[in-house]
């Protein structure tokens, strides 16, 4: 898995540079359905890992953000050998805005388990990833657990208000229990950022299959803790978005979690 691996950041380290940083800031976009937006680095980035990731192992499926939710679903249903899960541009608002927060996430999915995870920063050069059970790693670099915070007031909050429920975003806002919170627009850096600790504690009202995947394997074999807020495994083999809340350390999740769940 590890030699896999490192030819995976090889080749998402190359299209990204290829495909993405060429077109930032200079492409127009379009609405989709969902209300997100759709750049021409979305489906080109698309295109071009699906190709690489079936000459490099034709044995696996892929699903990709932009696919049809009637693919998506049975390609979770019917996987085979294994399945990757793709997003060839996650934070494609900032993108198009010139906020340079993006990035590309790529897990794959064996027997029914999230087994390895990356994501790749192109403007930063980071590259997050793991492998169950192995470790998480930043640029090769081994991110470990960060054990400086022991209470919520010292903490830095990563925190996505507008999918929250009204009730709990207005008491978060109301108690702040926090030291400060933040919310970047790229939910796949959300989670590298976390595992690196640069921030402890993370909330997020419904991430969908392709935000969460790799980043909660790269949080978990960092050292931290994630749930939904009610308390379930965050990937439950669905399309339906789910609740995220987690910290760096299992301690942190636990006082965390006190404050956010209903």
């Amino acid at each position: 898995m590890k030699n896999d691996l490192q030819r995976l950041e090889q080749i998402i380290r190359e299209l990204a540079q290829q495909e993405i940083l060429p077109r930032f800031n200079r492409v127009t976009h379009q609405i989709k359905a969902d209300g997100s937006l759709l750049t021409e680095a979305d489906t080109a980035m698309q295109q071009a890992v699906i190709q690489q990731l079936k000459q490099h192992w034709p044995e696996y499926q892929l699903l990709g953000e932009e696919m049809s939710p009637e693919q998506q679903q049975a390609l979770l249903d019917h996987h085979g050998a294994g399945l990757w899960v793709l997003d060839p541009l996650d934070g494609t608002s900032n993108f198009a805005a010139g906020i340079p927060i993006f990035s590309i996430s790529v897990a794959l999915v064996m027997a029914g388990e999230v087994v390895l995870g990356l994501i790749h920063d192109p403007l930063r050069d980071e590259t997050f990833s793991a492998v169950k059970g192995e470790g998480a790693w930043l640029n090769g670099e081994p991110l470990c657990p960060q054990l400086d915070k022991t209470q919520l007031k010292q903490c830095v909050a990563q925190v996505d208000l507008k999918r929250l429920t009204p009730e709990l975003a207005g008491r978060l806002a109301a108690t702040h229990p926090f030291a400060s919170q933040r919310n970047f627009g790229s939910g796949t850096l959300d989670w590298c950022w976390l595992a690196a600790g640069r921030s402890q504690l993370y909330l997020h009202g419904g991430q969908k299959l392709w935000d969460y995947l790799a980043g909660h394997l790269i949080l978990q074999e960092a050292g931290g803790k994630v749930t939904t807020l009610q308390g379930e495994a965050l990937f439950n083999h669905s399309l339906q978005p789910r609740s995220v809340v987690a910290a760096t350390s299992e301690s942190l999740y636990d006082l965390w979690y006190t404050e956010c769940a209903d």
